[in-house]
Formats: C-alpha cells, sequence, structure tokens
C-alpha cells in the first residue's frame, strides 16, 4: 500500500512493517482500488467558494484545493471529479458513485450517522444574505420569526436543521438545490433572507452589485460555529486513517496555505489543535 504508509518505505524496517500489516489487515475497497491504479474520484456540489468545477471540469475552491494537497503527500495524483446537488452527495457515495465529498460539509451528528469524516480540516460560521440596509434588521434565526421573514437555504444544507431548532416554522423556509437558486430567490425577491455559509454569502454579496450584504456570523447562535471534514464512507476506514495521517503533516503548512490562499481561506479558518471530528458527532 504506496500511499498511507510511504515514509515507511524510506527504510527496510519498514517495507518489513508493510509486508506484515499487509497480510494481518485487509484492505478496504478504496485502498484497493487506488492501489491498483484506479483514480480517486471527487464528489461535490457547485458552492463557491468551498468546491465548484472549472469549465474543464477540474476541482477548484478551497476544500479541493486542500484535499489535494493531502492526496499528494500520500501520493496520490490521479483523480476525477463528481459535480452534484448537495442534497444527493452523501446518497452519492453510499452509491459508491464517487469515493469522498470535498463539497465543506459541515461535520454533523445527523451526517456522522451516515458517512464518516476525516479530522477538521476548519472552522466556519453561517451569516444571513440580506437585501442592502438590511430593511428588516435580520440578523439572525429568531429574527426571521419575529419578522414573519420568508427564509431561503439550501435542501440538505445544515440551515433547514438550524433554523428548525431555532424554532423558524416551515412555513417561513423555502428551501432550494442549492447556492444558485438561492441567489435566485433572493434576486427575485421571493425571499427575505437567506441563510448559507459565510463564504457563501460573501460570494453572493460580491455578485450582486451592491444589491445585498451579509450579517456577522457573530450574530448568529454560538452552536451553529460548525467543523468541516472530508466525507467519506463508513467502509473505507484505512484509507480514513492514511488521510488523517497525511493531513497532520500538512495542515496549516506552506503548501496547504498557498492553496487554499486564492478561496479567502486563511489562519483564522484552522480548526485548532483540539478539534476532534468525535466532538463534532457528538456535540454538533
Amino acid at each position: 500500500m504506496k500511499f498511507p504508509l510511504k515514509h515507511w518505505m524510506q527504510s527496510a524496517f519498514g517495507a518489513i512493517a508493510l509486508m506484515s500489516f499487509a497480510t494481518t489487515a485487509p484492505a478496504d475497497e478504496l485502498t484497493d482500488r487506488i492501489n491498483a491504479g484506479e483514480p480517486i474520484r471527487l464528489g461535490f456540489a457547485t458552492a463557491i467558494p468551498w468546491a465548484y468545477p472549472s469549465e474543464n471540469g477540474e476541482p477548484l475552491g478551497f476544500v479541493n484545493a486542500l484535499t489535494l494537497v493531502v492526496l499528494e503527500e500520500m501520493g496520490i495524483t490521479n483523480y476525477e471529479t463528481s459535480v452534484n446537488e448537495w442534497s444527493g452527495l452523501i446518497p452519492g457515495l453510499q452509491a459508491n458513485r464517487y469515493d469522498v465529498i470535498t463539497g465543506g460539509m459541515y461535520i454533523l451528528k445527523s451526517r456522522c450517522e451516515n458517512i464518516n469524516f476525516s479530522d477538521p480540516i476548519g472552522l466556519f460560521g453561517d451569516a444571513m444574505l440580506v437585501p442592502a440596509g438590511n430593511p428588516k434588521g435580520i440578523n439572525n434565526y429568531q429574527d426571521v420569526i419575529n419578522t414573519g421573514a420568508t427564509l431561503v437555504t439550501g435542501a440538505g444544507f445544515n440551515t433547514v436543521e438550524a433554523a428548525r431548532k431555532e424554532g423558524v416554522p416551515d412555513g417561513q423556509m423555502m428551501l432550494v438545490a442549492g447556492e444558485v437558486e438561492i441567489l435566485a430567490a433572493m434576486k427575485a425577491g421571493r425571499a427575505d433572507a437567506a441563510v448559507q455559509t459565510f463564504f457563501g454569502a460573501k460570494e453572493h454579496v460580491d455578485k450582486s452589485d451592491g444589491k445585498f450584504e451579509v450579517t456577522d456570523p457573530a450574530d448568529m447562535p454560538e452552536w451553529t460555529q460548525n467543523w468541516v471534514g472530508i466525507g467519506m464512507r463508513h467502509s473505507d476506514t484505512e484509507f480514513l486513517a492514511a488521510f488523517n495521517e497525511a493531513m497532520a503533516k500538512v495542515i496549516g503548512g506552506e503548501k496547504w496555505m498557498e492553496a487554499v490562499a486564492p478561496y479567502g481561506y486563511t489562519e483564522f479558518q484552522l480548526p485548532g489543535d483540539d478539534a476532534s471530528t468525535e466532538y463534532a458527532c457528538a456535540n454538533r
């Protein structure tokens, strides 16, 4: 298994250890496929600047960028992309249509029941996208409730679960396919506010010619601060361990920060030394 144990191969001892490991622990399906020379398949939705395809289908966005840094550390450079609707990402992974989810998913208890996550790649918050001047004074979910506003967000987004937890009635919520449809609903005046990641809202502000603004994530409930991980099937445990091992060597380093700099990810988004997927799965 060349990629999870490449540093072991620097010595004869490492080679012996690898042979012993191979005879006592069967590899998961993804590890076997990659070792056979097949490409790893990256699954994501179009969510700028998190993850999106170029015109040629190349994986762009900071989650894809840092994933490629980790894969390179593992010795993996052969990959394919699969662009999907957000709500179909987890079902698509489970159906083996791709191997990892690089769309920028928050690590949530409800998601951990269906897939595994890598160690956190960053800590992020949500915000409201509102008309310029914020005429209804909407900064959080309670403001949505109090004003009777219509709130738009993406089907399958963590914000659906968060809004309901904060008491927003379903009758005040509009669910659409993803980021593109959120902006379209706001431009058409079909919604009074949108809730999405701060990065996603900021991207929409940049595209709105001054029509919209983004609220301060600090005005949202503290518990909506979330860690993001790379999604994997429950069965691919060996690959997950190898991915985490490689990521620990590069996270926050020069290659990592250079790869994500064009997308607005900074050192302030680093997850912190005490961040853990286990904690997020149990508490988010």
